[in-house]
């Protein structure tokens, strides 16, 4: 795990960075299962279009998490050379920064939002049917809550190792890996 990270990154951000991605996994499994039909919920998708919208809601979420990666990885310091255009070319710090601060914002505030509105719903017992359902929701979703920070954490880690490193490319990380 710790052999692919870019020279320099501390230990607890690529702990951080490496959470993330594990972090949303619960839920996605837990996706994966509605739109299989188990009972997970007290309302199971019906149609193909539901289902179909989960399983992306999934696909997408895993994808953003992994991104998370970039930030303690060399592939978030060069663009890898396969990639049209760009490839091999540095990563300029703010490029990888500001979005994932933004998104760490986004998430903090989806986070805040989706509590209190569904919050509701989970204490009404209008989302399960049954005590088990309850739980596993919430052992499946809670995780979630640590992904605006750690994404945040890993951000900064990022910008404070870029911004301090020297603006040439260090050796060896332009080559095709």
């Amino acid at each position: 795990m710790l052999r692919k990270t870019s020279p320099d990154v501390p230990r607890w951000a690529v702990r951080a960075a490496y959470a993330v991605p594990l972090i949303t996994l619960p839920s996605g499994l837990w996706r994966i299962a509605l739109a299989a039909g188990l009972p997970v919920t007290s309302e199971p998708v019906r149609t193909g279009w539901g289902v179909a919208y989960v399983l992306v809601l999934t696909a997408v979420t895993e994808g953003l998490a992994l991104l998370t990666l970039g930030l303690v990885q060399p592939w978030g310091e060069v663009v890898p050379r396969w990639i049209p255009v760009i490839g091999g070319r540095p990563v300029h710090p703010l490029a990888a920064v500001v979005p994932a601060l933004v998104g760490a914002s986004l998430l903090f505030a989806l986070s805040l939002l989706v509590g209190f509105v569904q919050g509701g719903n989970l204490a009404d017992g209008a989302l399960t049917d049954t005590r088990a359902q309850s739980v596993l929701l919430v052992v499946c979703y809670t995780p979630l809550l640590a992904w605006a920070p750690l994404l945040a954490v890993s951000a900064v880690a990022y910008h404070r190792r870029r911004r301090s490193a020297p603006a040439s490319v260090p050796e060896g990380l332009l080559e095709h890996r």
